[in-house]
């Protein structure tokens, strides 16, 4: 009995932990306050780098991010921070840091045990709202990666809708 009352007690820690851990993803949604789904031009520091075709299929920006806020987490210093948008919309941000374990210990700590995608060699967190990849680049760069399912599912829906008006004027 007490042995059934200890493994339940158990599954509750484990399954609450894994919620809040998603719970705090979703609640920063990005990094800093750079923030996915909103204005890029809005970000401090940010300058576009070049216009492009995501996909070749949806128009979006690439920007470059310089500031001083942005300079370091921690004690870890980082390289460059990149953003891309759609409609101006922020939907992916992606951070590249000089390669330190704490980084690792410090996501785990808010986010929870990561999954590790093989195939890609990369860590990842996921919610419905933000998914954060995090990998190693070089063997002295880190890559944290957050994207916007939200902005993506967005782009896909607009490109749907453009081929139903097509199909609707046939």
């Amino acid at each position: 009995m007490i042995r059934y009352i200890f493994s339940a007690l158990f599954v509750c820690l484990t399954v609450y932990t894994h919620a809040q851990s998603i719970l705090e993803l979703e609640k920063r949604n990005g990094f800093k306050d750079i923030k996915l789904g909103t204005i890029a031009d809005s970000v401090k520091g940010s300058k576009v780098k070049k216009e492009f075709k995501e996909r070749d299929t949806y128009p979006a920006k690439l920007y470059t991010v310089e500031h001083p806020d942005y300079e370091k987490i921690g004690e870890v210093k980082v390289k460059e921070i990149e953003l891309k948008s759609y409609k101006d919309l922020i939907y992916e941000i992606k951070v590249i840091t000089d390669k330190d374990p704490r980084l690792m210990k410090a996501l785990e700590t808010l986010y929870g045990k990561a999954a590790y995608d093989m195939k890609n060699q990369l860590y990842f967190w996921k919610s419905d709202r933000v998914i954060l990849r995090f990998k190693a680049t070089d063997k002295n760069f880190l890559e944290l990666e957050y994207s916007s399912p939200l902005v993506r599912n967005m782009m896909k829906d607009e490109t749907e809708k453009k081929v139903d008006d097509i199909i609707n004027d046939l």
